[in-house]
């Protein structure tokens, strides 16, 4: 929603009204995303610039993960350590997860 993706509205959709939760690390990911496009596309740097800011709008609640267990999930799943810390907090909280990363969302799903 922040980089204008175009699944964006169909994103802000489902997290109307819902409580956010993510791991700490969403900081930096949420920056490196910034970055990645900033790179790609020069003539949008001060619009992603814009959406990187608004970040802090959005209310998402910022939580520690176990290192440990995410690194087991990790390896169970096939996800990297990153990617498995949102899955664990997922299910930490019984919690919907949303993603735009498949390998992500299957393995939220069980698949």
């Amino acid at each position: 929603m922040l980089f204008g993706e175009p699944a964006a509205e169909r994103i802000a959709a489902q997290l109307q009204g819902a409580r956010l939760i993510a791991p700490t690390l969403i900081e930096y990911e949420l920056a490196n995303v910034c970055l990645f496009k900033m790179r790609r596309g020069k003539s949008r740097r001060d619009e992603l610039l814009d959406g990187f800011a608004l970040r802090g709008t959005i209310g998402i609640e910022h939580e520690d993960v176990d290192a440990a267990e995410i690194l087991t999930l990790a390896d169970a799943t096939g996800l990297t350590a990153y990617d498995a810390s949102y899955l664990w907090l997922a299910r930490k909280h019984g919690a919907d997860l949303v993603t735009l990363d498949k390998q992500l969302a299957a393995a939220h799903a069980g698949v």
